[in-house]
């Protein structure tokens, strides 16, 4: 991996991010709108905003960035930008990192200010320390990018890539133990829970809303979605195609 490639890679899809208003306004915006939201609707039930809050401050980036980032990803590919970039003396890992680096500095960002807001000004009341919720919320959107990166190799048109979203995303919201607790799940649904990614992103937002100090289970939770991020990073690479079909 050559890191000028990787850093001319990602400053190309950050320049096209920026004059995307469209696109900065569903990143930026949508999350922030939506918990401002959901706190509206709780206002006047005490305690379940604060509960509701930390798992979703986590889901609402992590959807946001895996729509953007598969949809941008896929445009590069049909506009023949991806190919050409394949003809050029760059390495499939040169071009999903540079993707991953710009990608995952705009999901930081706006990780950030869900986060900022959600403690600040919507008044979202966690046991643990606050500085932990931000971590999980930027591991959360990272997730979301990779997997985003991942899946648009499997996308022809932006209609299909849109379609990723309730085929792959949609079951892990109702396995990932915010509608039921994983443990009270079937038994085959729980093993499946068990290994999807969004899981273990809810969990550790439970665990730092419940416990005054960091559990080791939030740590490893947190250890395991970055485990997620990496695989699609790397099986996106590997799956990068040469030619447009």
């Amino acid at each position: 991996m050559h890191s000028r490639m990787t850093l001319a890679t990602a400053r190309r899809v950050m320049q096209q991010l920026l004059h995307d208003h469209r696109t900065l306004a569903l990143l930026f915006v949508a999350p922030c709108v939506l918990l401002g939201l959901l706190a509206w609707i709780y206002a006047d039930t005490p305690g379940m905003f604060d509960r509701l809050g930390p798992p979703l401050l986590g889901i609402f980036p992590f959807v946001v960035m895996f729509l953007t980032t598969s949809i941008t990803t896929l445009r590069e590919r049909s506009s023949g930008t991806l190919e050409r970039l394949l003809a050029m003396p760059i390495g499939k890992l040169d071009i999903i990192m540079g993707y991953a680096l710009a990608f995952g500095t705009v999901g930081i960002v706006q990780a950030i200010i869900a986060s900022m807001l959600a403690l600040h000004v919507y008044g979202l009341d966690v046991a643990g320390p606050e500085w932990f919720l931000v971590v999980v919320a930027l591991v959360d959107a990272l997730l979301g990018m990779s997997l985003g990166l991942f899946v648009s190799a499997f996308a022809r048109t932006e209609f299909q890539a849109v379609q990723f979203l309730p085929a792959f995303i949609l079951p892990q919201f109702l396995l990932c133990g915010l509608i039921v607790p994983v443990a009270q799940l079937p038994h085959v649904l729980e093993r499946v829970a068990n290994v999807l990614p969004l899981t273990y992103a809810v969990q550790a937002m439970q665990e730092i809303s419940l416990h005054v100090s960091i559990s080791h289970t939030a740590y490893r939770d947190v250890g395991v979605v970055l485990l997620f991020v990496l695989a699609a990073i790397v099986l996106g690479a590997t799956t990068l195609r040469r030619q447009t079909k």
